[in-house]
């Protein structure tokens, strides 16, 4: 009685003081479908990846201040009407909608208050590398018709005004002492010289016009090939030019020394904000580095359990140095040699992937080397398909030099970027039409590499890790991201240097000097990111675990995987959440049986 009374005063007085009554819950699907829409309008690079070609004759210029304040209109409009529905009145799904949107909009509207756009370059993620492969027909910008090809020659008006916002941003970075490190900008220069041939058939922007399709008519192919020669000649090679020259000659010398985002102003709360946004919970960065340290101490002992298991005579660091350098473990001669390595591990998991799945995705899957140009300074990657078929899903991964690709790091490898990992998560997410279109463009980077770094452990079911170094590459993959815990927020929180970083690194994973520099680097160029893998596989783990104990024989690893994916990414509370009423659920079911 006291709670519908409470109610009724609250509906009252809402009324009394002209604030608007709560909405239908059949009102809810319109405004998710709104705010996809307008996003959309305002993203056209996302609806483009997402197969949404109706805007790929356009290019936002995110670091912009009118595109921020558009888009800070657009979060602060949007939840403010999401506050005009009663949680409790929606449906199961809507609910979920609910707090996801929610949470989506309050994280991003939180962004804003820091200056990303006075840093908006990097050698992992910068605008400069995706352009060049947006324009190389390896992306999600189409070159299929002519009208691909004429949309592309508009969005490279983008790209140029993209360019001079980043060096105009940069130099206000410099007035107000808001710069990127050194180490970062030095690994960006040599990417953007290799943008400035002086034969444009050389160009990586000319692939498209090499590749035009035969059913073009011949005056089609002359004109689109001039614009594309002249584009080049007077737009884009212009514009890295002048980014390069910027670089080169005023910001690399006033960079910054140090590495750390906790050295800037502000910068221990901007990283504090990037460690919550990153892992979606409220864990702090001192959090964090305990659970890391403890990590990799357990993970140690797995690995000292393996060295005993070969024989190895000497300590672990001495065990890693063999693994680095014995001829064994670099059985490859050619690119083509490594990329047949990784087909091979495919069709050897492919049988058993019915014994773990129930739910498989539609989408196509390729595997394919990384381009030369950027393999120095790219990890390997996933970048997702369209479920309409007309792009496949790729999994990318650099060789810089086949003859030093160690092979016992590729399963696990396989099983985080291609299947079950990245492929199955983002493909299912993508096909799936109950889940609404808002929720695939959410950014929940725990839940997306936490099961990437989960699909690890499932190699063994799948037929891998068939000998004692391939065991070993699924702990490094899992010390590898546990050891991002530590030197993330030692690096931005606890002011390690760089060299404190790699030495850690060195010392606690089988890995080359050079590899670990360049993944402190990434660390470097972008805070709080890498610490979302660990964080988000021990919450699934844990969620495994949980439902194992509860549901004891009743447990089918099946059902738990298709619970896990069949609602998409989400932050890591929501889904604890979700999944624990499964598992009561579950309980139920096998009480009434």
């Amino acid at each position: 009685m006291r709670t519908y009374l409470l109610l009724l005063f609250v509906t009252c007085s809402s009324l009394a003081f002209g604030q608007k009554p709560a909405l239908p819950p059949s009102d809810f699907q319109s405004l998710l479908t709104a705010y996809y829409d307008d996003y959309l309008t305002l993203n056209p690079l996302m609806a483009s990846y997402l197969g949404d070609y109706r805007y790929n004759d356009q290019l936002e210029n995110p670091i912009s201040q009118s595109y921020r304040d558009q888009m800070k209109r657009l979060y602060t409009r949007y939840l403010d009407e999401l506050k005009a529905y009663q949680e409790p009145q929606l449906s199961e799904r809507d609910k979920l909608n609910y707090q996801i949107l929610r949470f989506d909009l309050t994280t991003k509207l939180a962004a804003m208050e820091f200056p990303d756009y006075l840093t908006p370059m990097n050698q992992m993620f910068g605008f400069h590398l995706f352009f060049s492969l947006l324009g190389s027909g390896n992306s999600v910008h189409p070159f299929k018709s002519v009208k691909d090809y004429d949309d592309f020659l508009k969005r490279i008006n983008g790209f140029v005004a993209q360019t001079d916002t980043a060096i105009a941003n940069m130099r206000m970075g410099m007035a107000q002492q808001y710069m990127q490190p050194k180490v970062v900008i030095e690994k960006v220069l040599p990417q953007l010289k290799a943008m400035l041939v002086d034969d444009v058939t050389k160009s990586v922007f000319y692939k498209p016009v090499q590749t035009m399709p035969a059913t073009f008519f011949a005056e089609d192919k002359q004109r689109l090939t001039t614009a594309y020669t002249t584009a080049m000649r007077e737009q884009i090679i212009p514009a890295y030019n002048r980014l390069y020259t910027f670089l080169q000659n005023e910001y690399l010398p006033q960079c910054r020394e140090t590495v750390g985002l906790s050295a800037m102003t502000n910068g221990k709360a901007h990283y504090a904000y990037l460690v919550k946004s990153s892992t979606t919970t409220n864990m702090t960065p001192d959090e964090v580095h305990t659970l890391g340290l403890s990590e990799v101490k357990r993970i140690r002992q797995q690995m000292e359990a393996i060295k005993q298991q070969v024989g190895f005579v000497g300590g672990l660091k001495a065990f890693f140095a063999n693994l680095d350098t014995d001829p064994k473990f670099f059985p490859y001669k050619t690119d083509e040699a490594v990329l047949a390595g990784f087909q091979q591990i495919y069709q050897t998991m492919k049988p058993k992937l019915p014994s773990l799945f129930n739910m498989v995705p539609k989408t196509a899957f390729e595997i394919r080397p990384v381009e030369k140009y950027r393999a120095a300074s790219s990890p390997a990657h996933y970048m997702a398909g369209t479920p309409d078929g007309s792009r496949p899903g790729v999994f990318y991964f650099p060789v810089v030099d086949a003859k030093t690709y160690n092979y016992w790091r590729m399963e696990d490898l396989f099983l985080h970027e291609a299947i079950p990992g990245h492929h199955y998560q983002r493909s299912l997410q993508n096909e799936n039409t109950v889940i609404p279109a808002f929720q695939k463009i959410g950014s929940y980077n725990a839940y997306t590499e936490g099961w990437g770094l989960y699909a690890e452990s499932l190699g063994k079911a799948l037929g891998l890790y068939t000998d004692p170094f391939q065991a070993l590459g699924r702990y490094y993959g899992e010390i590898h991201r546990a050891i991002r815990l530590v030197v993330d927020t030692g690096i931005h929180h606890k002011g390690w240097t760089r060299e404190q970083a790699i030495q850690y690194s060195l010392a606690n994973e089988p890995v080359s000097e050079a590899s670990a520099i360049q993944e402190i680097e990434r660390y470097i160029s972008t805070p709080g990111q890498a610490v979302s893998y660990k964080i988000g596989e021990l919450t699934i783990m844990a969620m495994r675990q949980k439902a194992e104990k509860a549901l004891g024989n009743r447990f089918d690893i099946r059902a738990f995987h298709d619970q896990v994916l069949k609602d998409g990414p989400m932050p890591l509370a929501i889904f604890e959440t979700k999944m624990d009423s499964w598992i009561k659920s579950q309980q139920a079911i096998a009480r009434k049986n």
